[in-house]
């Protein structure tokens, strides 16, 4: 014999409804068939009788949904010349309904007992019409009570099971029961008076693995509206997947830390005689679904990952608890008599203090239970008041091979350390099957997330980045992502979501992924732009490897960093405003870096994507020394004076430049120097000096009159500056050079530090010589490249190979 469970949502329809009539109809053998109210029927009732024992008559509304639901449910299941008998019990039975309501109203009173009394009739309704259902399709169906059959104690809400006298009910009604198929309402019991009790929620699920049990069925199986367990919730991670099987152990495990597939209680009487669970998918009867047995095939050290929400830590702490027996003993005691249940314990090994981890609806009578009992030694100093935390979840990772393998936990904190996700608290059972950590509940689903990524390899990694700025290189970042997109998911098994854009008129904002097909048209139309607004719902989301990108030159968007490094939100910044800003500042972002474990990278501040800093990192951090450092940092200047050679105005190349996007919005930044002058100072930082603007020498050579006014009086004063520049133009064809806009930095052996940027003179013999059109050329002399300089070159401006740069630190940070 098999036992089947079909929950709410394959009974939430006529249309479901028919979908597992459809199972059963392929079924050859006998059949015991649990199933549950329609979906949300429940909740109904209990909140009918909640408005009616708070003196409100809109339970009376609800009621009417209730009623026309179901009976809608029947003239669409039933031939019409048979429904006239089936409505009327359903009539009757609202009817009933309605009358308990009723007397709850006049007494304003909702006992425990009533509410299973309520309860009741969600179920009876469902397997009345489905056994209708089933006898009119050809199916020989019978329905049995359930309260005839389970016999249980008169602990309303949650009554406990008395197997011997359920076993014997069960064995008796079907020795004499002829029908193949026999339809039972789940949930649902009686006390041995007869009163009606229910199993506590999820109990349908008991019902059947309970009466699997009575009947020595040969497998339970729960009908439900996914396709198995999962690895974790497919709500929260998108790349879950379906457990193919899985030990009751394990399954016991994920159900008790929150999993939703299975009622806790179910697994036990199945276990007991190795009676295998399947759990299938009412919508896609096709599927594998998950197997839950003795043994699993499970080649993963973890098999799922789950969590509890809305959890409260309650602390007992003090030094009179030390060295003193029974302190344990009674906290549990005085929880108990409260009928409060504990997810989790944990305790120091000084016991100075223990902690549990209870329900947060339940810490106002914790608290009065546990003060209570512990009244002489809180009135004496001995232990401290209890202490309540809340806000809080449990995230479990589960799996029978954890025993079998060194270094689990340590894997599953440092993952959640490096995504910033706080640890609270921590336990594990003796069996090695669970790992607990207490986390706050704003990081439950950053926290599943990561650790689904580093416990299933398979699955692929998501990055989510924010990009602001939406000009010339954003736009060129934003095009590359998504050309190579299809590369780094079939190569790095990486899939990079960009989830929000912003400009300075407009953002936008995806749950997971914009479509990058249309992005500009959608961000046209998208909500104004807010800076502040748009870090704080990338800060809200939480999102695991979450990534902010700085295409723009704001000061404004530069000072924001701080927010999102403590958040662990990875910073990659094409403006150099941060890096350049006081050495204090750049300091505390890279401390923020390090403390947080998030990756404050800006290669393009100084070389667009040629490799400098990196480069420079790597040999400072493999020990050799930087002495000094010569280079032409600025492609803008660099391709200004390759192509000025007096034919046209000095403005008019600038302007080509600009129009290129070659420069910054104002070219006065590349021109004055102080765009150089923030480069060298950036690369001496990061070979490890303290250096500020005004330690370094800047030999300009804009005349006065082009540093005031707006960008256009800007190129009017050039204009009229001509005879200037072309007077440095012809000095320095005078002596066979070019020109060209040098940084140098120099650090004597006694550790003096000289640095400047100015216009120099470039010989024929000199690397800086044969420099064409926007290249960058660096030199390092290091104390392992002291003769003969370490030399990078190649295109220092253009938005393609910036964006290229931002796109090469936005895979750095993963």
């Amino acid at each position: 014999m098999r036992v089947l469970k079909f929950g709410g949502t394959s009974m939430g329809s006529a249309q479901a409804m028919k979908q597992a009539m459809a199972i059963l109809s392929s079924c050859t053998e006998p059949l015991i068939v649990v199933v549950s109210a329609m979906s949300g029927t429940t909740d109904q009732l209990i909140k009918s009788g909640e408005l009616a024992a708070g003196g409100d008559d809109g339970f009376k509304g609800i009621l009417r949904d209730i009623e026309n639901r179901h009976l809608e449910t029947v003239k669409a299941l039933i031939p019409i010349q048979h429904q006239s008998g089936l409505l009327s019990q359903v009539k009757k039975s609202c009817n009933e309904i309605e009358d308990i309501c009723n007397g709850i109203l006049l007494i304003n009173e909702f006992s425990l007992k009533t509410k299973d009394k309520l309860m009741s009739y969600g179920e009876w309704l469902s397997s009345v019409i489905f056994t209708a259902a089933l006898q009119y399709s050809g199916i020989k169906a019978a329905w049995a009570d359930a309260r005839q059959l389970i016999r249980t104690n008169q602990q309303y809400g949650n009554a406990q099971v008395n197997f011997s006298a359920t076993g014997a009910q069960v064995k008796a009604y079907f020795k004499s029961e002829t029908a193949t198929t026999t339809i039972i309402p789940g949930f649902i019991a009686s006390d041995d008076k007869g009163i009606t009790t229910t199993l506590g929620r999820g109990g349908s699920d008991y019902t059947a693995a309970i009466l699997a049990a009575a009947v020595h069925a040969s497998v339970l199986e729960i009908w439900t509206d996914v396709s198995g367990m999962m690895t974790a919730d497919p709500r929260w991670v998108a790349n879950a997947r379906i457990i193919p099987s899985i030990s009751y152990q394990e399954a016991m495990e994920l159900s008790h830390f929150g999993a939703k597939v299975i009622y806790p209680p179910t697994i036990q009487p199945a276990l007991d005689l190795n009676i295998p669970i399947l759990i299938k998918n009412t919508f896609a009867p096709e599927d594998d679904g998950t197997r839950i047995s003795q043994h699993s095939d499970n080649k993963h050290i973890i098999r799922g990952i789950s969590s509890i929400n809305a959890l409260a830590i309650i602390s007992l702490e003090g030094s009179g608890m030390i060295g003193i027996p029974g302190f344990s003993a009674r906290l549990f005691e005085a929880l108990a008599a409260a009928k409060i249940n504990v997810i989790i314990i944990t305790q120091g090994s000084s016991e100075h203090s223990i902690c549990v981890g209870i329900n947060e609806s339940e810490t106002e009578k914790a608290s009065e239970a546990v003060n209570k009992a512990f009244e002489l030694e809180i009135s004496t100093g001995k232990i401290q008041p209890l202490q309540v935390e809340t806000g809080l979840s449990v995230v479990a990772v589960v799996g029978d091979n954890m025993k079998l393998h060194t270094g689990v936990s340590g894997r599953m904190f440092s993952t959640l350390g490096r995504h910033g996700v706080n640890i609270r608290a921590i336990a594990q059972g003796s069996t090695e099957r669970n790992i607990t950590a207490v986390v706050f509940s704003k990081d439950v689903k950053k926290a599943i997330n990561v650790l689904h990524e580093e416990f299933f390899e398979a699955v692929k990694k998501q990055v989510h980045l924010f990009v602001v700025g939406a000009g010339n290189v954003g736009k060129k970042l934003i095009g590359q992502i998504r050309n190579q997109q299809a590369f780094l998911e079939r190569e790095m098994n990486l899939q990079l979501n960009i989830t929000g854009i912003t400009n300075s008129r407009k953002m936008l904002m995806a749950e997971q992924a914009l479509n990058l097909q249309n992005w500009e048209e959608d961000l046209q139309n998208g909500t104004e732009a807010d800076l502040d607004q748009f870090i704080q719902k990338i800060l809200e989301k939480n999102l695991p490897n979450s990534v902010f990108a700085d295409i723009t030159a704001n000061g404004e968007v530069a000072a924001q960093y701080h927010r999102l490094l403590e958040k662990s939100v990875a910073v990659v910044a094409c403006n150099k405003i941060a890096a350049s800003s006081s050495y204090q500042r750049y300091r505390e972002l890279k401390h923020l870096s390090r403390e947080f474990n998030a990756p404050f990278l800006f290669e393009t501040n100084v070389g667009a994507a040629l490799p400098l800093i990196g480069t420079l990192n790597d040999l400072c951090k493999s020990g050799d020394r930087v002495n000094k450092m010569e280079a032409v940092l600025s492609g803008t200047l660099n391709f200004v004076f390759n192509h000025y050679d007096g034919s046209r105005s000095f403005a008019s190349v600038v302007r080509q430049a600009q129009e290129e996007g070659y420069t910054e919005p104002d070219p006065r930044l590349d021109l004055s120097g102080t765009d150089v002058m923030r480069k060298i100072m950036i690369l001496a930082r990061e070979a490890g000096e303290v250096l500020e603007m005004n330690d370094i020498v800047c030999n300009g050579f804009l005349p006065e009159s082009c540093q005031e006014g707006s960008v256009e009086d800007f190129y009017r004063a050039m204009e009229q500056e001509e005879a200037h520049f072309l007077s440095l133009l012809q000095a320095a064809k005078a002596q066979q050079a070019k020109l060209k806009f040098v940084a140098s930095f120099e650090k004597s052996d006694n550790g003096n530090v000289k640095a400047s940027v100015g216009l120099k003179h470039i010989p024929a013999e000199s690397d800086f010589y044969h420099l064409y059109g926007k290249d960058n050329l660096v030199l390092f002399y290091t104390d392992r490249y002291r003769d003969q300089p370490m030399v990078i070159k190649g295109a220092g401006a253009g938005a393609d190979v910036t964006a290229s740069g931002v796109f090469a630190d936005i895979l750095r940070t993963i």
